[in-house]
């Protein structure tokens, strides 16, 4: 059964002869009627009567119109659909981010970009940098935001956010009260780092930092999130090398102190698959190379 034949049938439901159905379908009368006499066997019902006064909807006729139209609105709302999706102004967007994006303007750029794309979707996952690439390498994910220092294969990045580390430490620590610090200052001291597993740049990026002021870091506790590196710091198990951005989560107890020197910055990328690239994933990806490094830059 084809829609073809649904609207063939349809508008002869509705002038009951056939000439003039024709002529409002800009067809002949044969193909019409060699369409209604293959939609009947394909059916295996009579869908009209006809007569040489007259045509009339059988019962299963009647039964028919009722779901062709309904048939015939659903492929039309779906036609719409397919092409706002083509568009960009429709859909779902799968996005995978992790929990510093959250202190990069990330809420403030997608608030934005909801406001002019009112039918989109936007799933958020917050996932570890290691995981997204593998999500994304498995299509599981249409874009992520991560921090990675080596390309990842098959994945096209680009860097959306990049700003210095700061040394994070306890209030009362007697190096808080500085303007500025040296890390080689921090020899000696425990360290609270980012798991090697869960991000091994960011992990690697500390350590090359530690290293080439000469000390190597006495690593006492690794976590997940650097929410938790906030927390053990703030309980006086350690002092760490974050983001700036984690200046701005408001965590009490703490004290940010800018590191002195040319480090490594510390850096999110908006990373995807190009083979898995929709005109919706363009307009976000697009959107947030304008907006989200701006905001989260602001203090």
């Amino acid at each position: 059964m084809e829609l073809r034949q649904l609207r063939y049938f349809l508008v002869l439901a509705e002038e009951l002869h056939f000439s003039r159905a024709a002529q409002r379908l800009s067809i002949s009368q044969p193909p019409l009627s060699v369409a209604i006499r293959q939609l009947e066997e394909e059916l295996g019902a009579q869908l009209f009567e006809r007569t040489s006064k007259e045509v009339r909807l059988t019962a299963a006729g009647k039964h028919l119109r009722v779901q062709a139209q309904d048939i015939m609105e659903q492929a039309q709302r779906v036609r719409q659909d397919m092409r706002a999706i083509a568009d960009g102004v429709q859909g779902r967007i799968r996005l995978g981010f992790v929990g510093s994006a959250i202190y990069r303007g990330l809420p403030e750029a997608l608030e934005s970009f909801r406001a002019r794309h009112p039918l989109v979707r936007i799933d958020m996952l917050e996932l570890n940098s290691a995981e997204q690439i593998a999500s994304l390498q498995q299509e599981r994910l249409d874009l992520g935001l991560l921090h990675a220092t080596r390309p990842a294969p098959g994945l096209q990045s680009h860097t959306l956010v990049s700003e210095p580390f700061m040394a994070c430490l306890p209030a009362g620590h007697a190096l808080a009260g500085q303007r500025t610090l040296q890390v080689r200052q921090l020899a000696g001291e425990r360290m609270v780092l980012f798991s090697r597993q869960v991000s091994p740049d960011y992990h690697q990026q500390i350590w090359q930092i530690c290293q080439s002021e000469g000390f190597t870091p006495d690593l006492h506790h690794e976590v997940r999130h650097w929410l938790s590196v906030l927390s053990m710091v703030s309980l006086g198990q350690g002092v760490s090398l974050v983001p700036s951005c984690l200046k701005r989560v408001g965590f009490p107890g703490l004290a940010f102190v800018p590191i002195q020197g040319r480090h490594p910055q510390s850096q999110m990328q908006a990373m995807w698959h190009p083979g898995h690239v929709q005109p919706l994933v363009e307009s976000l990806l697009a959107h947030l190379r304008d907006s989200v490094g701006r905001l989260g830059q602001q203090p």
